[in-house]
């Protein structure tokens, strides 16, 4: 008989900037005639709150979600937390277990090796239709260049995480493909979820991080297609080493 899952109690989580930002933006949305703010659904609560665990790995591969501990954590009954947990496995974070509860889904070695060949073949791709590039690119560029240098300084992986999945995704988007621009919008759990699990993991591949960046950002804008494809590849490469905790 397999050994039984583990049952981890999951504590309430204060509201970070995030969650904070999105509570808002839906009360806005849902505010009545007399403008008065209501609260998201109950179920799209529960959602955002493991969502942002998971990929912010509060809640590690491995971790078993009850739904009665998630119910207390975020202050709503059973019923909207079975709905947010389905949704979230259709989404392959989470693999739900009848009268147990939910599996947080480690990353696998071979969704790691998917996920890096994935991007750099749209990566490289956009890369090299980057150049010429506009004003607006490399503004934009250095803006999330910039924006990512704060964050490191302050220390908060996820948003760091973000911010370096902003960077590429603003080049993807530049190269006027709708198609490979919506592939790549479907990485973005897997990318993030990878992305805090290297720089926990080898905090001093930020700094690297935002050095291979500014790299990226000088080819680009010095019109040297074949040079931001090779930043690419060296810089996404080297993801699927360090998370499968290759690197030497």
């Amino acid at each position: 008989m397999p050994s039984p899952l583990p049952v981890v109690k999951i504590p309430a989580e204060p509201a970070t900037e995030s969650t904070v930002k999105t509570a808002v933006k839906a009360s806005v949305k849902s505010a009545g005639p007399t403008g008065e703010a209501k609260q998201p659904p109950a179920a799209e609560r529960v959602y955002a709150h493991v969502k942002e665990a998971v990929l912010n790995r509060r809640y590690e591969g491995g971790t078993l979600l009850t739904e009665g501990h998630l119910a207390e954590a975020v202050g709503v009954s059973r019923t909207p937390v079975r709905e947010a947990l389905l949704r979230l496995e259709v989404e392959g974070l989470l693999k739900l277990y009848p009268k147990k509860g939910a599996l947080v889904l480690a990353v696998s070695a071979q969704e790691i090796a998917d996920v890096v060949e994935t991007r750099l073949l749209v990566e490289e791709f956009a890369a090299r239709k980057a150049v010429p590039a506009s004003a607006r690119l490399i503004e934009r560029l250095e803006e999330l260049l910039d924006e990512q240098r704060q964050l490191a300084h302050e220390g908060d992986l996820a948003a760091v995480s973000v911010k370096d999945r902003c960077f590429h995704a603003e080049i993807v988007r530049n190269a006027g493909n709708d198609i490979l621009a919506r592939l790549y919008d479907q990485l973005r759990d897997r990318q993030l979820r990878m992305g805090v699990a290297v720089m926990e993991a080898h905090p001093d591949r930020i700094a690297a991080n935002i050095t291979e960046h500014g790299e990226l950002l000088e080819a680009i804008r010095s019109g040297d297609a074949d040079g931001a494809a090779q930043v690419v590849q060296r810089h996404v490469g080297r993801v699927k080493v360090l998370v499968r905790g290759e690197d030497r």
